[in-house]
């Protein structure tokens, strides 16, 4: 069994997409996924599979919630290893410790991140590793320029977290052996 965690994006965020936790644990369930967990309200699954390939996971599951929810989110799945790989990546873990100045955006397939073009004001700051984009926004998410300009690109979105869910997902991900 592999432990993965899929990532729904734009999930009870906002107050659009409305996807209750429960049917979405049953959802995944269902899908043929053992040991479901979610975490928070903002579609953050763990989960076991029998295959051990994340992309193949991440298009089950949008099939299984456009079945299931009003809402058709797109999906991004990490491996347990690869969620260990990208808390161990973040580059500005030097500049401070406050979880909520990190966030990291996780990009669906498997080509390798590129920052992109998109004008980057300090002290914010902006960084490509592995399939992931790192961002240090000390004022906060809620606040930041470089976030408001990502969310307005063309190109692949992804779907953000910030810090404390990332870790805390690796850590249920890790305890899930």
């Amino acid at each position: 069994m592999t432990v993965m965690v899929a990532l729904l994006r734009g999930v009870n965020v906002g107050g659009a997409t409305r996807v209750p936790m429960a049917d979405l644990r049953r959802v995944v369930a269902e899908a043929g996924y053992g040991d479901v967990r979610t975490y928070v309200n903002s579609g953050n699954v763990v989960l076991s599979a029998d295959v051990d390939d994340a992309e193949q996971v991440a298009a089950a599951l949008r099939a299984a919630c456009a079945g299931a929810f009003p809402c058709r989110p797109d999906v991004v799945v990490r491996t347990r290893d690869d969620l260990r790989a990208v808390v161990a990546g973040n580059p500005f873990l030097s500049r401070d410790d406050d979880p909520t100045h990190h966030h990291v955006v996780f990009l669906p397939g498997t080509v390798p991140a590129r920052v992109p073009d998109v004008e980057v004001t300090p002290p914010e700051d902006l960084a490509a590793v592995g399939r992931e984009l790192y961002l240090y926004l000390p004022d906060g998410i809620g606040r930041s320029r470089l976030a408001a300009r990502l969310a307005r690109r063309a190109g692949p979105g992804g779907t953000s977290r910030n810090w404390r869910t990332v870790t805390t997902l690796a850590a249920m991900a890790a305890e899930q052996a």
